[in-house]
């Protein structure tokens, strides 16, 4: 960490005196016990409230063991910290906090992926600070950057941003705009003080103070934070612990950013409650070349690793014979599959790809969560086979269950989700009457456990719409509403769909209000607010669609040129790839009574060909030839041509 590990500043002579400062309640207690019983070393997880109480603990117990390793371009030579080397990092960032904030403030979490942000996060923990992870700015599009980011500091009045000096150079040339920037204290980690740890003060939070707020990700104007307690956390890590079978010698290997749940929760935070090392990577070293996600887990022989079902999708089509060759994954226990819809062909790809190196069928681990739970509903108990669900698709469009005994034409697989573990209960209900659903009836799926998160940071009425619901038949509750469809069948959780407007590509959420946006800005032929972004699934995953109306009147316009301005628009500003294109006339695209777009009905609209096309473009030619009916084209033509329709 630049030079600012520990080891350079010689604190590690003191490490006795250092350590012995003001330990934390629990840790009291435990070290009392263990007084009391030499012989053992070992405690229960579950007597810690908060992860700082663990790794106060965890800095005597395992003082010289590796925690946390950052492998550069994937490889092997990077930085690393101990855990005893992690606590004083902590502490020095936590007195820091301590020193220039009051208890409960929020701080920024501003980083590239590595080990800092791994500090800054336990620092915020060990100085009462509510920690936010976000993405970094974009050196080259500071100016879609830098709104989100405001946007966020705004929504949960932040007073503190912890980076990096490279981070903050860069914001230099993009503050003066954002009053809000300035007005925050801003603090690069990797030059603080490590003397700063001696004068750390247990801050004594308690298991139900916040611990971090988890912004939506992806692109949107109106992020809404998600506010975790410490219990969430500690709960949920000791959940994870049972459910994805962790023990004393399991390692895990994460990509996944440090912002997005899976990647914190999962890849960062759960290695450290079980007390075992974890290998990091940047996504954009995976993305570059994905046989470094696994080259590592070959390397260090892990035994986790997660990711979204595109990046196994990804490594089949990226690998290469040379490369099989010298892969060995037979230490993988658990390839967490969750954050996007899971294609079971993706799966049976990387399995029939990667079985020679040592890959297990079993080892895929296909999950289901959300961050409003902290992370994971359900997932599959460690090494027990994938279960698969046949279906009728055309029962399940009409929302109900009807299983076949074999593929065929017009059926839909599935792949469980796992099971439902620990204290965790799960109702599958109808949106719209909020009653129990049959036993073979898709509704939404409500749940209930302490994972469950505080509710939205200062937004009182969306917390009680999506964390306090009741059912109207039994008066059972509060559930938390995740606004996504499925089923329940001998114990498995399946996904079928989700009823919310957000979404999801690549593991990453899309707001459509905004790609709306990004579209009607290209051309002023475009009508202000009647448009409809939507996904659809194509291929095995989600795609996404565009519809977008134009003004009654326009003259000399090129509409190809346009959508192909709409198709660049969208990639840069949202870094996705439209799916399709659609430009239609007046009164296509219909809104509720209050104004809002009805983005399902248009998304019904697309899929049933009733659309009144003007002009428009797909990936997928055959997609669009069935709107080039009669009564389109006419209406095409009257449109161009300034004809009142008939």
């Amino acid at each position: 960490m630049a030079n600012q590990t520990p080891t350079t500043n010689g604190w590690s002579d003191r490490g006795d005196k250092v350590l012995d400062l003001a330990p934390a309640n629990c840790l009291d207690k435990v070290i009392s016990k263990m007084v009391q019983n030499p012989a053992s070393s070992t405690v229960s997880l579950a007597e810690f409230s908060t992860l700082t109480e663990l790794l106060r603990w965890r800095a005597r117990q395992q003082s010289d063991k590796l925690a946390y390793k950052f492998l550069v371009d994937g490889k092997p030579d990077g930085p690393e910290l101990t855990y005893t080397e992690l606590d004083c990092l902590a502490r020095a960032i936590g007195a820091w906090l301590q020193q220039h904030s009051s208890q409960g403030e929020r701080a920024l979490l501003l980083y590239p992926q590595g080990l800092e942000v791994i500090a800054a996060f336990c620092g915020c923990l060990y100085g009462g600070i509510i920690a936010i992870p976000v993405p970094p700015p974009d050196g080259g599009r500071m100016k879609r950057t830098l709104p989100r980011l405001r946007s966020i500091v705004q929504d949960a009045q932040a007073s503190i941003c912890l980076t990096t000096g490279r981070i903050l150079s860069l914001l230099e040339n993009g503050r003066e705009d954002f009053p809000e920037f300035d007005q925050m204290q801003w603090l690069d980690t990797e030059q603080v003080d490590l003397n700063l740890a001696e004068s750390w003060q247990d801050p004594k939070t308690s298991r139900d103070d916040l611990a971090y707020l988890q912004y939506t990700s992806g692109s949107t104007s109106t992020p809404k934070g998600v506010m975790l307690s410490h219990h969430n956390l500690m709960f949920h890590s000791g959940y994870l612990n049972e459910a994805c079978g962790y023990d004393a010698d399991s390692a895990t290997v994460t990509w996944m950013p440090y912002f997005h749940d899976y990647g914190l929760v999962q890849g960062m935070v759960q290695p450290l409650y079980n007390g075992t090392p974890c290998y990091v990577m940047s996504p954009f070293s995976f993305i570059k070349q994905p046989m470094r996600w696994l080259g590592a887990i070959s390397h260090y022989r892990a035994t986790h690793s997660q990711a979204p079902n595109f990046a196994y999708d990804l490594c089949v089509r990226r690998a290469k014979p040379k490369q099989l060759a010298k892969l060995d994954l037979s230490s993988w226990q658990a390839a967490g599959n969750a954050a996007e819809p899971i294609n079971p062909k993706v799966m049976q790809a990387f399995f029939e790809t990667f079985e020679q190196c040592g890959f297990r069928w079993n080892a895929f681990a296909p999950a289901y969560g959300l961050a409003e739970d902290t992370l994971l509903v359900s997932s599959k108990p460690l090494l027990t086979p994938p279960v698969l669900c046949i279906l009728d698709a055309s029962a399940l469009e009409k929302n109900r269950i009807v299983p076949v005994s074999s593929p065929q034409e017009g059926v839909r697989m599935l792949p469980s989700c796992g099971r439902l573990v620990c204290e965790t209960q799960v109702v599958i209900a109808n949106p719209d009457t909020l009653t129990q659903c049959d036993p073979d009836e898709v509704g939404e799926i409500w749940v209930k456990d302490p994972s469950v998160a505080q509710g939205y940071w200062q937004r009182p009425e969306a917390t009680k719409e999506t964390f306090q619901a009741y059912l109207t038949d039994t008066g059972d509750g509060p559930f938390l509403r995740t606004g996504d469809l499925g089923f329940l069948r001998d114990g498995e959780l399946f996904i079928t769909g989700r009823i919310k407007d957000l979404i999801i590509i690549r593991g990453t959420n899309h707001y459509p209000q905004d790609i709306e946006w990004t579209v009607q800005a290209v051309h002023s032929a475009l009508r202000p607010d009647y448009g409809a972004a939507f996904s659809i699934e194509a291929g095995g995953e989600e795609r996404l669609i565009t519809l977008q109306e134009v003004e009654r009147r326009t003259q000399d316009v090129n509409f190809e040129e346009v959508i192909g301005d709409i198709r660049q628009a969208i990639a840069e500003e949202h870094e996705i790839p439209a799916y399709a294109v659609v430009l239609v006339q007046p009164g296509t695209i219909e809104k509720t009574s209050s104004g809002k777009i009805q983005r399902r009905a248009a998304r019904t609209k697309f899929l049933d060909g009733e659309l009144g096309v003007i002009a428009d473009w797909s990936e997928n030619p055959k997609l669009t030839s069935k709107f080039r009916t009669l009564q389109g084209e006419v209406d095409a033509l009257a449109q161009q041509l300034q004809v009142p329709k008939s």
